[in-house]
């Protein structure tokens, strides 16, 4: 705030510096010259009075004019010579005047300090504001995002077909929508993007995991044809590995299940969450297949029981439950969002599941399957909050009513997480 002062009372000061010395120039430049340019227009009015007398005097003789109008005439060319010689209206007035420059020169500052008062915004330049403004800005509330991508969608839809045919940005809306919960958005942007590039094997499979959302996580039908067109493209694809494994354990296939998740195991970085998770899953099939085809009791830390929960490099694990106190206000119909998001950073989730109430209390892995982009990923944060939401509307935005819980900032690949519901969003 001082440094604003510091910065105004300067500016101020060189605006007057220009503008001062050409007010307060002496009197003998602009005074004297104003005085020269008097006295010559004076001699110049008396040469053509006197011409005019004697002009007079040639028509008295020639008998143009009588007597008395030669005296009339006369009378009133030599009152206007006196005016011209003694009458203070005859002169140019001085240009300037220090009066005249040192009251502009401080009305002027004044007047724009009072113009400020009204108009300006003195809290704007306070340190603290400015620095609230900028988190505002990097931290945008999920009203903004959903915004913002709304905005960004309009913008693709309205260009035309040879300036909208960019894969990359309709990957990327298709990544928010899925991000914010609206699979049927991603799926149609998805759609559009696979169009555009269909040569992209990692496209396919997130298009897979979007549309098996859409039929309650059921890999049957589109998405198992999605994650095959994947794998055609590109067979060491995890991510479509993945999907294929739990396509086959959905059918109860467990022997192919476990072919395509030690195929997706062998690929993984080693000793990495991922391949902990596929590894939990490959062994979660031979037991089917030991106990003569039976499906053992599902295992919700499994990484990939469901295409939502494919593990990658850096997750998270833990266990979120309720309140007892908060018990009476879920029905086993409402939503359970859990999600992770930066310490500090962008506001965007960088990892988020969806489950039902009925579930609590449930086991999770939050992981890069369902970054919005190659920088929003889990992977790339040292730091991360994780929240669970109960939402009686299932939608992806916090809304007053909602039960709340939330994690202090912890490291991904840490211990598993007890995260409990247990607040009311206000």
């Amino acid at each position: 705030m001082i440094a604003f002062w510091i910065s105004a009372a300067l500016l101020i000061a060189l605006a007057l510096a220009l503008v001062l010395p050409a007010l307060l120039k002496s009197k003998s430049s602009n005074d004297a010259a104003a005085d020269g340019v008097a006295d010559g227009a004076a001699q110049a009015n008396l040469s053509v009075l006197r011409s005019q007398l004697t002009q007079l005097d040639a028509d008295f003789a020639a008998g143009t004019i009588n007597a008395d109008q030669l005296a009339l005439a006369k009378s009133e060319i030599e009152r206007r010579a006196l005016e011209e010689e003694s009458t203070p209206e005859g002169r140019v007035a001085p240009a300037k005047s220090k009066r005249t420059a040192w009251t502009l020169g401080l009305s002027i500052p004044l007047v724009a300090l009072v113009i400020y008062g009204f108009l300006g915004n003195i809290q704007a330049v306070d340190p603290a504001n400015l620095q609230a403004k900028v988190e505002a800005d990097s931290n945008p509330t999920p009203e903004q995002l959903e915004a913002m991508v709304s905005a960004f969608a309009a913008r693709l839809e309205a260009m035309p077909a040879s300036e909208a045919a960019d894969p990359k940005a309709w990957e990327m809306l298709a990544r928010s929508y899925a991000a914010m919960q609206k699979f049927p958005e991603a799926n149609k942007a998805y759609k559009r993007a696979v169009e555009l590039n269909p040569g992209n094997a990692q496209m396919f499979a997130d298009y897979a995991d979007v549309a098996a959302m859409l039929q309650g996580q059921s890999l049957a039908g589109q998405p198992t044809r999605l994650f095959e067109r994947a794998l055609a493209i590109d067979p060491n694809n995890l991510k479509a590995l993945a999907l294929a494994g739990s396509a086959a354990f959905e059918k109860k296939d467990f022997s192919t299940a476990a072919e395509y998740w030690r195929k997706a195991q062998s690929l993984a970085p080693p000793g990495s969450e991922f391949a902990k998770g596929l590894g939990n899953s490959v062994e979660e099939a031979r037991i089917a297949l030991t106990n003569g085809g039976a499906s053992p009791p599902a295992d919700k830390s499994a990484a990939v029981a469901s295409p939502t929960a494919t593990p990658s490099a850096a997750s998270i694990q833990g266990v979120v439950s309720l309140s007892p106190a908060l018990k009476g206000k879920v029905a086993p119909d409402d939503t359970v969002f859990i999600f992770a998001r930066a310490a500090q950073g962008p506001r965007m989730p960088l990892a988020i599941l969806k489950h039902k109430a009925s579930e609590l209390p449930l086991t999770f892995t939050l992981d890069d399957s369902t970054a919005m982009a190659d920088e929003l990923k889990l992977s790339k944060f040292e730091l991360v909050v994780v929240s669970a939401r109960v939402s009686k509307s299932s939608n992806a935005l916090p809304q007053s009513g909602d039960l709340v819980g939330q994690s202090a900032p912890v490291k991904a690949g840490g211990s598993p997480l007890k995260l409990t519901i247990d607040s009311v969003q206000p």
